[in-house]
């Protein structure tokens, strides 16, 4: 082995990162192999790596850089919460003044109802919390049978013990015992490839009629909760038909189960309003957030709560008991400092209304993209999207994993100075921060369009396609 003195900078990252850091959801023994990109700097949608290759970030890091790197007043804000409380416990009724502000702004901006907010460290931490607080709601209100939870096929909640058995992709499932028998699927809102054609109406007819027979099947008595993202994130972008959400949102309510919308990916200005339940008029009984709450600059995520799951709870505890959910670093006051001026970007800077007008020029470029003999499907909310590869277009034939086409295309892509997602499924998500341009969305198509035509030039690739 080199001495680490003799070593780059680089190098000597990459060798420590190959000797201590376990990286999340990675092949580690892979990993080892083929070693650490280590990333530098960043500003705007672009980034830079400790090598200097300039990258443009289509993926906003992972789905939450939604304001850009590189913002000084978030920096501020951050080291003067730092410098005057850097912690402050929620613990013993203690709290601190951007907490408070914190949770109030939540319920200012999010939809009607959800009147009560609990901090956490992440996405994960807020999916747990939900469903930690909705076991506590049926039995504080008399229904201790109701324990059975419903999610969709291809759904992300993340992947603390509980959440990742309500996540339904297959490698959070392996070694880990999951799911747990209390957790269950129906098929996804899926356009593309639906057993009922992309026809939206019987798309949305087919999910809520998938509900209603789980909910049968399982005994409504017994049925707690149904999960869902609004978009679908990791398991593709999977967009449903309009009027989807609202649709689930009243099987919910008629089956008596909860309806629980996780927005951890679509919030703050990602698919175009502040969030994705608003474009339906949604008003869920608990929304999970992070990500784009912070722009990922601090790690926090947040539970949102009705009015009618809080006082479920808060009436139905006896006097003086506690109600035993907490965290060390819930209610963080740098993170609450730091999320509460990213929102004020979002609002008085200008961010979301940018994400809102650039967003034609994202739709626009991805639907361009289908003229590409490697792309069957290219779809999109706001900035939010996806293309499917196809081997055949006709027959929506997929590529032998065998091939490793996503491999492929995101080293290719990183070669072109492109940042994106490319799935094990060989589906390419996007995910570009709402400070994006419409020259550097026209940029972020020449390099993916390149990057294609480089793969398809492959002659094993070239072969497979149809």
């Amino acid at each position: 082995m080199i001495p680490t003195a003799q070593l780059s900078l680089n190098e000597s990252l990459v060798a420590l990162d190959r000797a201590h850091l376990v990286h999340p959801v990675a092949n580690w023994r892979g990993h080892e192999q083929r070693g650490a990109t280590v990333l530098q700097s960043g500003k705007g949608a672009w980034l830079r790596d400790a090598e200097g290759h300039e990258l443009l970030d289509a993926f906003a890091g992972l789905w939450c850089v939604n304001i850009g790197y590189g913002h000084d007043s978030v920096v501020e804000a951050a080291a003067r919460q730092m410098r005057e409380l850097p912690y402050a416990t929620g613990y013993f009724s203690y709290a601190s003044e951007p907490a408070i502000r914190l949770a109030a702004k939540l319920v200012e901006i999010a939809p009607a109802g959800l009147n009560h907010v609990y901090l956490t460290l992440g996405g994960s931490e807020a999916v747990d919390a939900a469903v930690r607080l909705i076991v506590q709601y049926y039995n504080s209100t008399g229904r201790p049978k109701k324990k059975q939870f419903i999610a969709l096929q291809r759904g992300y909640h993340g992947s603390s013990s509980t959440g990742a058995g309500l996540t339904a992709l297959p490698a959070f499932h392996r070694g880990f015992d999951l799911p747990r028998p209390e957790q269950h699927y129906i098929p996804s809102p899926y356009p593309y490839r639906s057993a009922v054609g992309n026809d939206p109406q019987a798309v949305i007819d087919a999910s809520v009629a998938s509900l209603r027979a789980k909910v049968h099947a399982l005994g409504a008595e017994n049925v707690a909760a149904f999960f869902c993202e609004p978009i679908q994130g990791s398991g593709g972008v999977i967009v449903p038909p309009a009027g989807w959400l609202k649709a689930m949102r009243e099987a919910c309510r008629e089956l008596d189960i909860l309806f629980v919308a996780d927005e951890v990916i679509t919030g703050f200005g990602r698919t175009g309003p502040m969030f994705a339940c608003e474009a339906e008029g949604v008003s869920p009984d608990l929304m999970t957030v992070a990500k784009g709450l912070t722009s990922g600059y601090v790690p926090m995520g947040a539970l949102l709560i009705s009015e009618r799951v809080y006082a479920g709870i808060a009436d139905g505890t006896p006097a003086g008991a506690l109600v035993g959910h907490g965290a060390t670093y819930s209610a963080h006051p740098v993170g609450a400092a730091v999320a509460l001026e990213v929102i004020r970007l979002y609002e008085e800077g200008g961010i979301l209304a940018n994400g809102r007008k650039v967003a034609r020029h994202f739709e626009a470029g991805l639907q361009a993209m289908l003229r590409h003999p490697l792309v069957g499907d290219a779809r999109s909310r706001g900035l939010l999207g996806a293309l499917e590869l196809v081997s055949d277009k006709y027959t929506k034939a997929s590529f032998d994993p065998a091939l490793q086409l996503p491999e492929r295309i995101a080293q290719a892509g990183y070669r072109n100075g492109l940042i994106f997602r490319a799935f094990g499924d060989c589906i390419l998500g996007f995910a570009p921060a709402l400070c994006y341009t419409a020259a550097e969305f026209e940029q972020m198509f020449e390099r993916l369009n390149r990057t294609l035509d480089e793969v398809l030039d492959q002659p094993e690739v070239r072969r497979a396609v149809a």
